[in-house]
């Protein structure tokens, strides 16, 4: 079985949808760096009844077994273009911990450039307004200024390059059970390690004229055209 997501044709779609596309063309600019945000879930599993031992030619194997330690959180933030990307475990995903993601970005990520290309999808979390939940509205205000806002549509997540590289962190590092909290930040951080020694990049190549032939059951105008 296959299965995607697609959203309803409308103008707010493909409007926010060409936006993400055309960002992902600007060149390079370490001043204007582009840079796409998104978290995920894990679930921290203990194996009480153990593994065996690794052998040639054999894949992992362990008691199907195990013990529920709760649920951690991770945002990933990555620069396409630079093959840089950062990886945080937090213990929620709520407003107030997005507003610290961002603030990190801004202070201690790029505190050189003079503004952050933020591409982000829409979820209510998403947005300027976390910033004053956390902080105090002139420093929530300094903040939002520091970053231009992106956001893609609604059911199109697809679009948003930081979803790619989680997929990748799961099939690559989190696809086994991994026991607490510090495990997790100790092997996501040997992974981004090993990821941005290799400056891993990532090269978008689907462009807003590929989306206006690809995509054209998404445009009302070319939708009704079609339909005539």
């Amino acid at each position: 079985m296959k299965s995607w997501c697609l959203g309803k044709p409308s103008g707010t779609y493909v409007a926010k949808m060409e936006d993400v596309l055309d960002v992902y063309q600007r060149p390079y600019d370490p001043k204007r760096p582009v840079v796409c945000l998104d978290e995920a879930s894990k679930e921290l599993r203990a194996t009480p009844r153990g593994r065996l031992p690794l052998e040639p030619g054999q894949p992992l194997r362990q008691d199907y077994e195990y013990e529920r330690h709760g649920v951690a959180n991770l945002f990933l933030a990555i620069e396409p273009l630079r093959g840089r990307r950062t990886v945080r475990v937090t213990e929620r995903r709520t407003q107030r911990d997005f507003a610290e993601q961002l603030r990190l970005l801004s202070e201690v990520d790029y505190p050189d450039a003079d503004v952050i290309v933020l591409v982000v999808d829409n979820l209510n979390t998403h947005g300027p307004g976390a910033l004053y939940e956390a902080f105090a509205p002139e420093e929530a205000h300094r903040l939002a200024a520091r970053f231009e806002w992106h956001y893609t549509p609604e059911h199109g997540s697809w679009l948003n390059i930081a979803e790619c590289e989680l997929s990748v962190l799961a099939a690559q590092c989190l696809a086994r059970c991994i026991p607490d909290k510090d495990t997790l930040i100790r092997e996501v951080t040997a992974w981004e390690t090993r990821r941005n020694t290799a400056c891993a990049k990532v090269v978008w190549q689907f462009t807003t004229a590929d989306a206006r032939i690809k995509l054209r059951r998404l445009y009302p105008v070319m939708k009704e055209q079609n339909s005539t």
